[in-house]
């Protein structure tokens, strides 16, 4: 058994990119345990203003708060911007631990990223390789920012005994995840690729890169779970996993979407585009050592319920 030593229960809880799609299953979580959320996006919290977070706290005390606020897109968005992911994703997360220590809230979950991991780190991935080589170039920026918030959350709890946890989740997908194929990543954007070609009996698709890296992929719904059982029941300065512990080809992951789509033509792999880290698996042992979380949904049932909202979304 894990013991709950910040339950949240009638707690007042701050999610930054509470709007978002990882942020509305954790406002969902949040409410579903009793919690009073504060859900926020950029417009009504503007993070990069080094006084926003405080003032907000001081205007609505929350107890906690949960950091998902965060520049993301796939690897176009990533080659095309590393200096703006690089920027906001460190400066926000630094105004927001800040805010939380001068104010004193009493528990913090900050989000980080599995792109920090080094592009050739040994597979699967463990919590205590993240330091050991670069990231893969293509998303660098925005791992090494992330990362960064990682070592304030540490120095942090050392000097001034800030609580706070530091949570690293695979790549998520799901219903209510981005439909734009410019910003978008790999599950959302394959669904609609092939949603699309069917409709338009199209006789093949053409997908970036060769098909061979391997990726892992959690459903939303596990992830808002393991956030908040996190924030419920751990109290280390660790990083902890959040995934499933399986990997699958990007050519497998393909072909089983065509499969859920019901799309018969042909696939065609383009190798001009990068294809980013080689292989992405995570090491789960932790999450489920130190708070007892694991991930529940199977990718098979977690695709069929994501291409079935997908269906939906595209012809409202």
């Amino acid at each position: 058994m894990h013991p709950i030593s910040f339950s949240l229960a009638d707690k007042r809880i701050w999610v930054t990119g509470g709007h978002g799609f990882l942020g509305r299953q954790v406002v969902t979580e949040l409410e579903r345990r009793g919690a009073h959320v504060l859900a926020t996006r950029s417009s009504e919290v503007d993070l990069m203003d080094p006084s926003a977070a405080q003032r907000f706290i001081r205007e609505q005390r929350p107890n906690g708060v949960i950091h998902l606020a965060a520049r993301v897109g796939g690897i176009g968005a990533n080659r095309a911007h590393p200096g703006s992911f690089f920027f906001a994703n460190a400066v926000m997360g630094i105004h927001l631990i800040e805010a939380c220590r001068l104010e004193q809230i009493e528990k913090l979950a900050v989000l980080g990223t599995v792109c920090a991991y080094p592009k050739f780190c040994p597979v699967p991935f463990h919590e205590d390789d993240l330091w050991n080589g670069y990231p893969e170039e293509t998303n660098a920026p925005y791992g090494v920012a992330k990362k960064a918030l990682l070592v304030q959350m540490q120095a942090y709890k050392q000097e001034y005994g800030t609580r706070g946890i530091f949570l690293i989740p695979v790549n998520l997908y799901g219903p209510g995840d981005h439909l734009d194929l410019e910003t978008n990543h790999v599950i959302p954007a394959l669904i609609r690729k092939f949603l699309e070609a069917k409709a338009q009996s199209l006789p093949s698709v053409e997908l970036w890169g060769t098909g061979s890296p391997s990726r892992e992929f959690l459903h939303v719904e596990d992830a808002a779970r393991g956030i908040c059982d996190g924030m419920e029941k751990y109290e280390g300065v660790d990083p902890v996993n959040l995934g499933t512990g399986e990997e699958i080809t990007i050519r497998d992951l393909a072909t089983l979407i065509q499969d859920l789509v019901g799309y018969t033509g042909e696939l065609r792999f383009n190798p001009a585009y990068p294809d980013g880290q080689p292989r992405r698996q995570l090491d789960t042992s932790r999450a489920k050592d130190r708070f007892g979380w694991e991930a529940r949904l199977s990718l098979r049932e977690g695709l069929a319920q994501t291409v079935t909202w997908m269906r939906g979304a595209l012809n409202q």
